[in-house]
């Protein structure tokens, strides 16, 4: 697991809600686990779907052929999680920044001139693409915690 093919696909259990954010965040596609499935369910889910399934669980470890679907993480902080991570994949930080929804993982697409009006009147002052999450109806536009995250971002890519 030394390398990331541009097409990985990532599934993080439900503890790690906050990393698999940054990593949709980042354009990977990446799905979090309902919260109390069994384990096993997990380790399905992650094989029919081809993800590799990021994990803080111990006991994931155990399950049979799981060395080459699950990444146990020994972290508590997402900051820890992304340094962990790095260590065990490629991860590119700048993959494609802001490509996916935070919330539900579809690909956006450019928003019509029609979402404007659901954005604050102070960032459609900004000359900057707005991007709409068909699946969760919601807007997205790089407002300043954009720039945040851009710079985070940044930081886990070493620039």
């Amino acid at each position: 697991m030394a390398t990331t093919p541009e097409n990985i696909r990532l599934l993080c259990d439900e503890m790690l809600k906050g990393l698999a954010r940054w990593l949709r965040a980042a354009g990977y596609d990446t799905q979090v686990c309902e919260s109390g499935l069994p384990d096993r369910i997990v380790l399905q889910r992650a094989r029919e779907e081809n993800r590799l399934l990021i994990t803080r669980d111990h006991k994931l470890k155990e399950f049979r052929d799981a060395t080459t679907t699950v990444i146990w993480l020994h972290c508590n902080d997402t900051e820890s999680c992304v340094q962990a991570l790095s260590k065990v994949l490629s991860v590119n930080w700048l993959r494609n920044p802001f490509s996916r929804c935070l919330d539900c993982n579809t690909l956006l697409i450019k928003a019509d001139a029609e979402k404007l009006s659901r954005v604050p009147a102070e960032s459609r002052k900004l000359a900057r693409p707005l991007w709409y999450c068909p699946a969760c109806d919601k807007v997205y536009w790089e407002g300043s915690h954009v720039d945040r995250m851009r710079s985070q971002l940044n930081a886990w890519a070493g620039h």
